[in-house]
């Protein structure tokens, strides 16, 4: 199943002193769908922001918003992150030792359902979730920080779970070091929504935004032919 190319930049690389207009300008700068990075400071080394900052954006634009939680344990806050308008809540497999509950309780709350694979991480965890999903997300850096150079080994692990896949209607996304130089091998190797941070946000304006995602796509697309 071919699903549509979605670009999603992450509102970690935004300027913060004005989070909801960049959240609005990117997203008439063309992107898909807004991902937004929850980081603990335990799980990850890193604490971003939690559930009210979504609250507060979620108002500012209609558009598609993919959470990505870098948060242990997560089963106590999916609620809370459900409340706030998130569409999609993605956990990490290894936050938690009961990766079915935390699915079942996303989808309980009426979100769609992702599950985050660290680079080191196989896909072999994935085995017994594939129909319990919407999204895979494969890290192709070490979460915790924006700016990252995106690990070439990771083209292979999406090539296998695209494989791994097949026909379900999953989204296999990807998030690290995405650029126009690196979404093209991801693309190829069958990724279709892509996580861009600073490679979206410099510029630190609406034009150059536009011309970013632009970028990003053009190069998406070419790549899948």
């Amino acid at each position: 199943m071919t699903l549509p190319i979605r670009i999603a930049p992450s509102i970690l690389a935004a300027d913060f002193s004005k989070l909801g207009q960049e959240v609005r300008d990117v997203v008439e700068a063309g992107a898909d769908w807004v991902h937004l990075d929850v980081m603990d400071g335990h799980f990850v080394p890193n604490i971003s922001f939690g559930p009210d900052v979504i609250k507060a954006l979620r108002p500012h634009t209609t558009a598609f918003f993919d959470c990505h939680l870098m948060i242990a344990p997560a089963d106590p806050y999916l609620e809370a992150f459900a409340k706030a308008g998130c569409d999609s809540i993605t956990v990490h497999a290894e936050a938690g030792p009961h990766l079915h509950r935390s699915l079942q309780t996303i989808r309980a709350l009426g979100k769609k359902v992702g599950v985050t694979l660290n680079p080191a991480t196989p896909l072999s965890v994935l085995e017994n979730v594939l129909d319990d999903i919407d999204l895979i997300l494969i890290m192709s850096v070490n979460p915790g920080f924006g700016g990252q150079k995106f690990i070439p080994a990771m083209v292979e692990k999406i090539r296998a779970a695209k494989a791994m896949i097949g026909a379900r209607p999953i989204e296999l996304q990807v998030d690290g070091g995405i650029t126009a130089d690196t979404i093209g091998a991801a693309t190829a190797a069958g990724a279709n929504v892509f996580v861009a941070g600073s490679a979206v946000y410099k510029g630190g304006s609406i034009e150059a935004y536009r011309a970013n995602v632009a970028a990003l796509r053009t190069a998406a697309e070419s790549a899948r032919g």
